[in-house]
């Protein structure tokens, strides 16, 4: 898109050049003030565009050599004929881009003073040019004023857009770089609350069933039916999918599911039950419930020695509540370890708590809302 600026002056050097051929003065003259108008136009055209960051850096040397060729060619071309000073249009926007505006008065009271020149030993100075000097002053200063305004105006809005584009374009990596990292925890969490428990609990039957020959063809089956669901939950997690556990089923008669499970594996006695209305919940939610409900399940396979585990799964009002209560060792001094960690952040995605607590065996006990 052509600069408006470039265009006006453009417009102010055709102007210009129409002018003069039409004037009076020798064809000479014409000719060689056309000439001196387009040096002024390519001068103006190569340097020009640079002018207004010499003013706003504060560079107004270089903005005193541009302007002194530019008048050198102004003057030499209303020398030749008066009818160039039609080129003051183009150039005198030329000083205030370049100077600031208290530096810029002198020049542009020079440059509108050259057409008047050869008139000044016939008239009278104070009474013929005093009044044109004044009226030259006010009506720059006002000119420029409104134009450096508009300038000024236009750079400080070019700089906030682009101020606005880096911004976007650092938000939209960091955003970018944070959906990573969330997706990084998500997997991670969901790597250990299945494929990692799967495994845990296959090994975990294999080692009984070679400690115990009889029991063999029923603790193998087992670990058979777990590395059959573990290879279908990886096959879930690959394609982004909910736990299969959901897949036909409600939450509850998935987190049933897992209860009987873990009766079966463990060898402890399991109690689960579900009071309140059971509605429909949204996936994430339910997920986190499925999740949780595994992730303590895996701990008392694992940890706890118990021989009794108690699971409600609760619908209030506005919340669901799952508590896993088992009459194991506790957690005694122990810290959280990774299952917990990622089972409380999960909790937090979805506006949930987790509460823990050791005394008398260990409460798990997971609040989401509805």
């Amino acid at each position: 898109m052509i600069n408006p600026w470039r265009r006006m002056a453009a417009m102010a050097y055709v102007v210009a050049a129409v002018m003069i051929l039409i004037d009076t003065a020798p064809i000479a003259h014409r000719l060689g003030a056309i000439g001196l108008a387009a040096a002024c136009a390519a001068w103006q055209h190569w340097f020009g565009p640079d002018a207004v960051s010499w003013r706003h850096e504060h560079r107004p040397g270089r903005g005193a050599v541009y302007l002194s060729v530019m008048f050198v060619l102004f003057a030499a071309a209303v020398w030749l004929t008066n009818a160039s000073a039609y080129l003051l249009f183009a150039v005198m926007v030329q000083i205030y881009m370049a100077l600031p505006l208290w530096l810029a008065l002198v020049p542009a009271v020079v440059f509108s003073l050259v057409p008047w020149v050869r008139s000044f030993r016939e008239a009278d100075w104070v009474q013929d040019f005093l009044p044109i000097v004044a009226l030259i002053a006010l009506l720059s200063q006002m000119f420029a004023w409104a134009i450096t305004t508009i300038l000024d105006k236009t750079r400080e809005q070019v700089q906030l857009v682009e101020e606005l584009r880096r911004t976007q374009a650092l938000n939209e990596r960091l955003s970018h770089e944070a959906g990573v990292a969330a997706e990084r925890v998500r997997l991670s969490g969901e790597i250990h609350d299945t494929l990692a428990q799967g495994f845990t609990s296959i090994v975990t039957l294999v080692q009984a069933a070679q400690g115990n020959p009889a029991g063999a063809p029923k603790l193998l089956d087992l670990a058979l039916r777990t590395a059959r669901e573990n290879l279908v939950e990886a096959r879930a997690l690959v394609a982004a999918l909910a736990p299969t556990a959901l897949s036909g089923s409600t939450l509850v008669e998935a987190i049933g599911r897992q209860a009987d499970r873990l009766g079966e594996e463990a060898g402890v006695e399991v109690r689960h039950r579900t009071t309140g209305e059971a509605g429909p919940l949204p996936t994430s939610v339910e997920v986190v419930l499925l999740r949780a409900a595994q992730e303590a399940f895996h701990n008392v396979r694992k940890h706890a020695g118990a021989s009794a585990v108690e699971v409600e799964l609760a619908f209030e009002e506005e919340a669901v509540r799952l508590s896993v209560h088992d009459d194991g060792r506790g957690l005694g001094d122990s810290a959280e370890g990774f299952g917990l960690r990622g089972m409380r952040a999960r909790a937090e995605q979805v506006g949930g708590t987790l509460d823990v607590s050791g005394a008398d065996g260990t409460t798990l006990t997971l609040r989401v809302p509805r």
